[in-house]
């Protein structure tokens, strides 16, 4: 599947001597992955070859996906990288947020598990105590919870102690 290359060694070699392109690759199962080539001309070169394929499960029918150009020069990265690396690092603070809300929710909600339906309802007839709660209900279960005109929220399975 894999080749394994070894360096060979010939002592430091300067970053900026061997400038690199980095391309966004997947592959027929839609892995993504990242190819370094020399040049676009190498790329297309190793691919006709058959020498580009995916890490992940070796297909060898690779296509190019569009993304921003950028070489690796060993120098910093351009001033519209560091742009799109600002708000990459924005949109995942946002997410980590998001995870830490899912959380709060789920420690202050207590787990029924697959009895969620008939919590639920025993919740809105008055026939068990108001309290917040969790569990797992398929989907015509939660339409018809909504039908009923009880409230109920999907959410991400979070990794926390009980999952963990």
């Amino acid at each position: 599947m894999g080749r394994t290359f070894r360096p060979i060694s010939r002592g430091p070699v300067p970053r900026h001597r061997y400038p690199m392109i980095v391309i966004t690759l997947r592959c027929r199962n839609l892995h993504e992955f990242e190819g370094w080539f020399a040049s676009s001309e190498a790329y297309a070169d190793q691919r006709a070859k058959g020498l580009v394929s995916c890490p992940s499960c070796g297909d060898a029918q690779i296509t190019r996906l569009p993304a921003a150009a950028y070489i690796g020069t060993g120098t910093a990265a351009p001033e519209g990288k560091r742009e799109v690396d600002s708000a990459a690092a924005a949109v995942a603070a946002q997410v980590g947020e998001a995870i830490d809300t899912l959380r709060k929710i789920v420690a202050r909600t207590e787990n029924v598990g697959s009895r969620f339906p008939e919590e639920a309802r025993k919740i809105h007839y008055g026939e068990a105590p108001k309290r917040d709660i969790r569990g797992k209900a398929s989907r015509e279960e939660a339409q018809e919870l909504e039908e009923e005109g009880i409230d109920v929220f999907p959410l991400p399975l979070v990794p926390d102690d009980e999952t963990h």
